[in-house]
């Protein structure tokens, strides 16, 4: 996947807005205003930081050496995905599927009700 795939992607997920609230190179992805998915464009090696349960997320860098702590956050649920050939684009999709769900599953009753009738 390149860039704007994993943009396409992220934007597909219902209710998605896309901003630049950090910085001009950072791509940030929310649904209900609540952040899922960044992709910093400054970086050499395209990269996806994304939410994950931390008992899954241990098992997933168990396995892929391209899934890694997320440095800007301080939150144990935040890893950073290198978009490379040890990671393939159904895992990749899975995961940003599984960070939005996540964050969905957190919202108040009231945006979760918003959410559905979009």
């Amino acid at each position: 996947m390149n860039v704007e795939e994993l943009r396409e992607f992220c934007l597909s997920r219902k209710g998605t807005t896309e901003c630049f609230p950090f910085d001009e190179v950072t791509l940030v992805f929310k649904v209900m205003g609540k952040m899922f998915a960044l992709i910093p464009l400054d970086e050499p090696d395209l990269r996806i930081a994304l939410k994950c349960n931390p008992e899954r997320l241990i098992q997933l860098r168990e396995t892929y050496s391209a899934i890694t702590p997320a440095h800007h956050f301080n939150k144990a649920y935040w890893n950073s995905v290198l978009v490379c050939p040890e990671i393939p684009a159904e895992l990749l999709r899975e995961l940003v599927n599984h960070s939005y769900d996540e964050v969905v599953a957190k919202l108040p009753r009231k945006l979760k009700e918003e959410l559905c009738g979009l």
